[in-house]
């Protein structure tokens, strides 16, 4: 029998038992047969060690966070109390319904929220993000005309739109149409015609779009698809824009997602996770994915009999967490949420405005809240590009915007200040890129060589992304 435990030993009257522990069932291979070798030190260093660490990290409560189409908002503290309750971190998914009435009750109330917000007619919780939520989607169009015996190949997806989109749709098997913009940075909708067909499945569309422009042909737009047979998916990654001022129900819109981690004020990426939720309208509610929660007048249950499901996405109910804070969020700022909208729609405005004056603006109209500025005619001049003004920006405890998308600006900068910043705030950051844009004039060998004050130093991008060194050094 290999072991991996021998002792007895008494010191201070604390007696450690002679025990043997059987580690068979552990291939030998995998067995240490020499120390550990761990550090020697007290409790405190450990905590100033990793306190340390995390200071390094750049976060929405350290400096001003202006991720274009991320909607990096405030997460408010109390959401993750709330979500760390004992009796919703000790429920087990697979408990049963009249175990956790509570729970079933919290995501029902969140659908039926969601479907207020958005205007559909039916919501799942389940699908684990943004784009996974876009799969959910495509696959529901993809069934609904299965369903139909129609077997359409094609999605047009703006040259404007998320990466994600075309993805999503090519994984479900879809042939991807592109459909250009028109010198409004808008769905040209001439385009659109000249490509429409009975292939057509859908229409993959964000709006307001990664520019920040809202779609002011939706409706035309809509009818044209309608007309063809064809459904309209939206893209809810900029949902903070408009919430309470109209919803994609209005716009004529099929099915959607939401980013809850986005809009709704939960933590992204490694404080995530995150979720999406997919809305449809009546004639898509039969093709959810399953267990949806209803309520029967008595009790919350988990439903499983629709007719047309294309199935479980997720495993058991997605990320409960998560639900816990978005639904937090939506009752701590009830019709607030229209404020929310309009302040983000306002801050953007107000940056929009006073930074086009060093830098270029490809498409100058009134934006919703966020909008893409050019750094080409500083890189044609001075050899300064989008991503040395990024860098520079790191220096200045700001975290640089979403850049070089999306594609169709050159040199992109995409800016979304959101509405949790005050003007204050965002004033240090016209200051800081009014700097940035002074030094690319009159010293751009400085920018070049940015950043000079973080933890980590100028990189090789593309070195770093083929060739990572994941070895730890001491």
């Amino acid at each position: 029998m290999k072991t991996i435990f021998e002792k007895d030993t008494n010191t201070d009257g604390i007696t450690f038992i002679d025990e043997e522990i059987s580690v068979d069932f552990i291939n030998e291979k995998f067995l240490r047969d020499t120390s550990c070798n761990l550090p020697n030190v007290s409790e405190l260093e450990v905590l100033r060690h990793y306190k340390e660490l995390s200071d390094r990290n750049f976060c929405i409560e350290k400096g001003f966070y202006p991720l274009g189409s991320c909607t990096m908002k405030y997460n408010p503290k109390v959401n993750e109390l709330l979500s760390s309750l004992d009796e919703f971190t000790n429920l087990h998914p697979g408990q049963a319904d009249d175990d956790c009435q509570g729970a079933l009750e919290l995501m029902y109330k969140l659908q039926e929220a969601l479907k207020k917000i958005t205007g559909m007619d039916a919501i799942t919780l389940q699908p684990a993000a943004g784009a996974h939520g876009e799969l959910t989607g495509m696959m529901i169009i993809k069934k609904y005309f299965e369903v139909k015996g129609e077997h359409r190949k094609k999605v047009i997806v703006p040259d404007s739109a998320h990466g994600t989109n075309p993805a999503s749709a090519a994984l479900c098997g879809f042939e991807i149409v592109s459909v250009k913009s028109n010198d409004k940075g808008q769905v040209d909708v001439e385009d659109l015609k000249s490509i429409i067909d009975s292939d057509v499945a859908a229409i993959m569309m964000t709006n307001p779009n990664t520019l920040g422009i809202f779609e002011e042909n939706v409706l035309e737009i809509s009818k044209i698809m309608h007309e063809n047979g064809s459904l309209l998916y939206y893209d809810g990654a900029n949902f903070n824009a408009i919430m309470g001022y109209t919803n994609p129900k209005l716009m004529g819109f099929d099915v959607v997602h939401l980013n809850l981690h986005k809009t709704f004020a939960t933590p992204h990426g490694g404080g995530g996770p995150g979720a999406g939720p997919v809305g449809v309208v009546d004639n898509l509610k039969d093709f959810l994915p399953v267990p949806v929660v209803d309520f029967d007048g008595r009790k919350y249950y988990r439903k499983y009999d629709l007719q047309h499901s294309i199935g479980n996405v997720r495993d058991f109910y997605g990320s409960f967490g998560v639900l816990i804070k978005a639904y937090a969020y939506i009752l701590m700022m009830g019709e607030n949420l229209k404020d929310a909208s309009e302040n983000a729609v306002l801050n953007a405005n107000y940056l929009k405005e006073k930074l086009k004056k060093y830098y270029q603006l490809p498409y100058d109209l009134p934006c919703m809240h966020e909008f893409v500025l050019s750094g080409e005619d500083l890189k044609h001049k001075y050899g300064i590009s989008t991503l040395n003004i990024a860098k520079a920006l790191m220096d200045e405890n700001t975290h640089p915007p979403t850049v070089y998308f999306p594609l169709i600006v050159h040199e992109a900068m995409m800016i979304e200040p959101t509405e949790s910043e005050t003007k204050a705030r965002m004033d240090e950051f016209v200051d800081v890129m009014v700097k940035i844009y002074n030094e690319a004039v009159k010293n751009p060998e400085n920018l070049i060589s940015a950043p000079h004050n973080t933890p980590v130093k100028r990189v090789d991008e593309t070195l770093a992304a083929r060739h990572p060194d994941l070895s730890f050094n001491e």
